[in-house]
């Protein structure tokens, strides 16, 4: 796969509007012009896929192949140690609304308090995985991973952030995610990790 030149066109594969402005966040200091699947009128691909790797796989190769650009796709979710590392590739979809409402990660935050409240559990630890798909229009992928360690705060906490970001601590913070300012959680969060790599691999800075 060949290093993006500046000023290439690149299709964030999400419909997560947070997600998407994350990423774009990411990689403001490159000369990469960013879209969304969402402003392109791309359908969502079902996740098939039994880890973060084959989901983030198979959403940057359809985003592509569709598209006719390079595509970057991320899948993400919250590990929780005592739930077995639930919800895991299952985040997004322990917060799906009922009848194609919009996703509640209040309702799910909630549900991870419920159960580790069950087991008489506190400060319950997780971590935050993500990994980067880029993907080309041939079918040609390369992967990137990223992970932080942390434990869950309940009740959640900040609203700077988005999905489960309100009740993760990363060790050595006092801080939830969703209290953190953008730059800072960048600096330290899974995402950023996994997007060092990649930007070491196919970007230049501008």
């Amino acid at each position: 796969m060949t290093p993006l030149a500046p000023g290439s066109r690149l299709v964030v594969a999400s419909h997560n509007p947070g997600k998407v402005r994350e990423m774009a966040d990411l990689l403001r200091s490159f000369d990469v012009k960013t879209v969304g699947v969402a402003e392109l009128g791309l359908p969502e691909p079902e996740e098939t896929g039994t880890t973060f790797a084959e989901n983030a796989a198979l959403k940057a190769r359809a985003a592509a192949h569709a598209s006719g650009l390079p595509a970057l796709a991320d899948d993400s979710g919250l590990c929780v140690d005592a739930l077995g590392g639930a919800p895991g590739i299952h985040s997004a979809r322990w917060a799906e609304g009922v009848g194609g409402a919009p996703r509640d990660f209040a309702a799910a935050m909630g549900r991870i308090e419920k159960e580790l409240a069950a087991q008489g559990i506190e400060n319950a630890r997780a971590h935050f995985v993500s990994v980067l798909a880029l993907a080309e229009p041939d079918g040609s992928v390369e992967l990137f991973e990223g992970r932080v360690d942390g434990r869950l705060v309940f009740p959640p906490r900040g609203d700077k952030g988005f999905g489960y970001d309100p009740i993760f601590v990363a060790d050595g913070r006092d801080v939830t995610f969703g209290e953190m300012e953008p730059a800072r959680k960048h600096a330290i969060s899974h995402r950023a990790r996994a997007f060092q790599k990649l930007t070491d691999a196919y970007f230049s800075k501008a």
